[in-house]
């Protein structure tokens, strides 16, 4: 679902806005997001099923959201990328070779902003895998522990 909006949605609402104000909302999103998550998994009578539910939520809307941003990079600057015009399919494919650290370099970020998106994506991919794991880990233990709680004081 979070595909097609991505694919759908029209992004020139949001033209002419400055990157720093787009990753900023960006990363507002994607901390409300895993906020509503982490509650859902500790109130869930199945933490472990929630947990890697809200991972196939949030590693998606990640990458998304960046692809996003690209793509409005590539749209506002042409010269953005090695390679142009970047369709939404051009820039989610550029954000998950970055994700992944396979780097074809077939598309390459080609200006200062761009180097510099790209940069603190791999920055974030780092944090994103390292801390927002942990977290989700945290949140299903927390969850069985509670329920486990719970069940002893009903029997």
């Amino acid at each position: 679902m979070l595909v097609t909006v991505y694919f759908l949605v029209p992004l020139a609402w949001i033209d002419g806005v400055p990157v720093a104000v787009v990753l900023a909302l960006a990363a507002l999103v994607l901390l409300a997001v895993s906020w509503w998550q982490v509650r859902a998994i500790l109130r869930s009578p199945q933490p472990g099923l929630r947990g890697i539910e809200a991972l196939a939520v949030i590693a998606p809307l990640y990458l998304l959201l960046f692809a996003a941003t690209y793509f409005l990079m590539a749209s506002a600057e042409p010269a953005s990328f090695s390679t142009d015009p970047l369709s939404r399919l051009d820039t989610l494919y550029f954000t998950v070779t970055v994700f992944s650290t396979v780097g074809f370099g077939d598309i390459s970020p080609a200006t200062q902003a761009t180097r510099t998106v790209a940069m603190a994506q791999m920055i974030l991919n780092l944090v994103v895998l390292g801390a927002g794991v942990r977290l989700l880990t945290a949140a299903v233990r927390r969850g069985r522990e509670a329920n486990d709680a719970e069940a002893s004081a009903g029997s």
